[in-house]
């Protein structure tokens, strides 16, 4: 082996070390690129080196080159692109063999880049090699020569070889950094969503969010939610911010043309279009008119049924990635899982109305028994009781007094009753509405209350209901528990809601899970889809706050979702 050999063997492997050491401090990929073209250039004598990425849409693109000083160059010339993969240049050879190529005469080479490197750069030969990534073809690196009597040496494939490895384990190591960020990334978006969902917030808030999420973490252009309707169309629930005017919520589209939603429709599969700004259909025009390059849509499964789709789109220079699908599913499981959520929380709500309202029922059948039957009875046997008193002879003056005390006890009975009845369900509620049914429960309470009401109309009947008996045992437990000298009652009432808020000026120290009262109160409050907050620190007073929604609470709480 001759010392110039061994020379340039000595300069290779130190290249290798100087390369390898880029790689091995995780240098960002275009440094390490741009540091093997120019290496490669000056040790294998080439007049322009560069290196090249196949794309998904079957293109190449050079990321990467290198020109050498001297009579042949300078800076490198501007390299346009993405190319086509036809013709007979070197790209195309690669793409098809996955194997080094090499042309000593570009004469008569068809094909757009051939022309270009034959025209443009003035090139005669050229050498490349494949740059192979985890067992696939990423790319290849190339070196050309304008010389027309000095072709490349006959071991510049494998020497180029070399090189390529190390950049495939660059790239490798790139991917895999970007990947796991990519990963903490998408765990994080899904885990703001999810926490959404386990929260219990409105199914609105839910969409919105996914949408954001979807389109920030994606980084596509846009990002939508359409619920399907039962007549074919498709109602737009969530979208992001960039298409609030194009796409608003709440607007109804037809599925006419093509389009992804109404792909995911037919088949109820993830749907993927390229060339939308040719679709046809008002969606398609719509999306045209917003400038996308490509759109794809995910279907959302909700218990076995397609219930809506989310769709993404990119930039109009631009291609959603292969993986687009496979990301969104994630976000789409929530999506599902909020509306399944949302729709069993409907079903139990609905469910705790109807015994709340049955058990009010059936208050009132008893009221009414008692009113109508054993009170009127009562009355009847007191009216006969007092005749035959009436009757009684002076001198059976022992018999008198005994009918006395049996009237008196009956007296007393039916005031019992009466009181009990009261409770049980007042007619004064039903007759006159929450305010006089208020009044009169305040005057009947062993302390004093300052009442304040602010109300013009009569609520649903089961709203006042509610309001009724929380003033009820609110009342008992401050006479009873709370040693108070005052309650202050607040009812503000509007055409959205129901506002009551009741303070005493007692012990303080209330548990609402030390008594079924309360318990029993907040069941109700909550059937109505409203809140009870109960504040009592010690020493300091007891407050309760309650809101209750004012909607038709009679109607099924389980609408189409």
């Amino acid at each position: 082996m001759s010392g110039e050999t061994l020379l340039g063997l000595a300069e290779e492997q130190a290249a290798l070390r100087r390369i390898a050491t880029l790689v091995g401090r995780g240098t960002p990929p275009e440094e390490v690129f741009a540091a093997v073209t120019e290496t490669i250039g000056r040790l294998l004598n080439g007049h322009l080196a560069g290196m090249a990425r196949y794309e998904s849409d079957g293109t190449v693109r050079v990321v990467a080159t290198w020109a050498s000083a001297g009579p042949y160059g300078g800076s490198h010339p501007l390299v346009p692109g993405p190319w086509p993969l036809e013709g007979g240049g070197v790209s195309s050879m690669v793409w098809k063999t996955g194997q080094s190529v090499r042309i000593d005469d570009y004469r008569g080479v068809p094909g757009s880049i051939a022309r270009f490197v034959r025209d443009e750069l003035g090139v005669n030969s050229s050498v490349a090699s494949p740059i192979v990534v985890e067992g696939r073809l990423w790319g290849l690196l190339f070196l050309h020569s304008k010389s027309a009597d000095e072709p490349f040496r006959e071991d510049t494939e494998s020497r180029l070889t070399g090189f390529t490895e190390l950049v495939g384990t660059a790239i490798a190591g790139a991917e895999s950094r970007a990947g796991l960020a990519r990963l903490v990334e998408e765990q994080v978006a899904l885990r703001r969503v999810a926490t959404l969902v386990a929260r219990g917030v409105p199914r609105e808030e839910v969409f919105a969010a996914v949408v954001e999420e979807v389109a920030r973490l994606l980084r596509v252009e846009f990002a939508t939610l359409g619920r399907y309707e039962s007549d074919a169309t498709m109602t737009t629930v969530a979208t992001s911010s960039k298409l609030d005017e194009r796409f608003p919520v709440g607007r109804r589209w037809s599925l006419a043309g093509m389009n992804v939603s109404r792909l995911v429709f037919e088949t109820g599969a993830p749907a993927r279009l390229d060339n939308c700004p040719d679709a046809p259909g008002l969606l398609g025009t719509a999306m045209h008119e917003s400038g996308v390059g490509s759109s794809l849509g995910t279907p959302v499964i909700v218990d076995g049924h397609l219930w809506g789709v989310i769709a993404t789109s990119s930039r109009p220079d631009q291609l959603l990635p292969v993986d687009t699908a496979e990301r969104l599913a994630s976000f789409t499981e929530l999506v599902a899982a909020a509306i399944a959520n949302t729709h069993s929380r409907a079903e139990l709500m609905a469910s705790r109305a109807r015994i709340v309202a049955a058990a009010d029922e059936m208050r009132r059948r008893i009221e009414r028994d008692l009113h109508d039957g054993i009170q009127q009875r009562l009355v009847s046997l007191g009216l006969e009781l007092r005749m035959a008193k009436a009757t009684v002879p002076s001198q059976l003056g022992d018999l008198e007094a005994a009918l006395s005390q049996v009237g008196e006890g009956l007296s007393s009975v039916f005031d019992e009753l009466r009181e009990i009845a009261h409770g049980i369900h007042p007619a004064i509620l039903s007759e006159g509405g929450l305010g006089p049914a208020l009044r009169a429960l305040c005057r009947r309470s062993v302390l004093p209350v300052e009442l304040e009401l602010q109300t013009k109309q009569r609520l649903p009947e089961s709203v006042e209901v509610a309001a009724y008996y929380v003033v009820s045992e609110a009342l008992t437990n401050a006479a009873k528990y709370a040693h108070a000298s005052v309650v202050n009652i607040a009812l503000h009432a509007q055409d959205t809601g129901l506002r009551l808020a009741i303070r005493d000026d007692g012990i303080g120290g209330a548990d609402r899970s030390r008594g079924a009262g309360l318990v029993g109160l907040s069941d109700r409050i909550n059937a109505l889809g409203g809140t009870l907050q109960l504040t009592s620190p010690a020493g300091n007073g007891t407050t309760l706050l309650i809101e209750i929604p004012v909607q038709d609470h009679s109607a099924a709480l389980w609408a189409p979702l």
